[in-house]
């Protein structure tokens, strides 16, 4: 069944897919997010759930004139499955080439003599320090896979903020972040506390190693 491109199943759909494909092609040098939905259709699948096909065009967050197409598939399974959706996604066309920034932010973690540690990215005017803006695109891509893990037909979440970040020491060759964020739940408006470790090295991709929803404080709640 065609959708019209602006129906909000569909751009829950399209949401959850464009969370999925920067989880799996993001860096600190590159987040991507969905810049429109070109074309989408829903299949009902017996015993199984609801299959959206999608077109695509998805946007760089830093640069937001670069832009690629994108086709995907978002299998939604029934309720009772509990299972986190399955997403299958193909990008035509280059994503621009990050490994000169993500080489530049790699060795400038590597080399602080103190494990960083920030909070409020970005602050309550909207604004983000330069140095913190590959924390933030790493925030974001590997928030990519919160959301993957979590999305159904009634949700649509999206990153709002990086309460706090902190550093964890390692060994080894990767970096290692322990982050506490905010999650947009847009369908409810509700704003969700959330921890996510994550880690990174730039020829090895991202990967979230644990993550878990957080109790709300008083301060974090929705004023209605």
């Amino acid at each position: 069944m065609e959708l019209p491109p602006s129906h909000h199943l569909a751009a829950r759909a399209a949401g959850l897919a464009a969370g999925y494909a920067c989880y799996r092609r993001g860096s600190p040098g590159r987040g991507l997010a969905l810049r429109a939905v070109r074309r989408a259709g829903r299949q009902d699948i017996d015993d199984v759930g609801h299959k959206y096909h999608l077109e695509l065009v998805l946007e760089d967050v830093l640069d937001k004139d670069s832009t690629v197409n994108c086709t995907a598939e978002v299998l939604y399974h029934l309720p009772n499955k509990n299972l986190p959706p399955d997403v299958q996604f193909t990008i035509e066309g280059e994503l621009k080439n990050t490994d000169e920034a993500d080489s530049v932010f790699y060795n400038r973690i590597k080399s602080l003599e103190k494990e960083l540690v920030a909070e409020n990215i970005p602050d309550s005017h909207g604004n983000v320090a330069p140095e913190m803006e590959p924390i933030r695109l790493l925030a974001w891509v590997a928030s990519g896979y919160v959301i993957w893990q979590n999305s159904t037909e009634n949700t649509k979440f999206q990153l709002a903020q990086i309460k706090h970040v902190k550093q964890v020491k390692r060994s080894d060759e990767y970096l290692e972040f322990d982050y506490r964020i905010l999650l947009h739940e847009m369908v409810s408006q509700e704003i969700i506390p959330w921890q996510m470790t994550v880690r990174w090295h730039p020829h090895h991709g991202v990967q979230v190693t644990q993550d878990s929803r957080q109790p709300k404080h008083a301060s974090e709640q929705r004023t209605t």
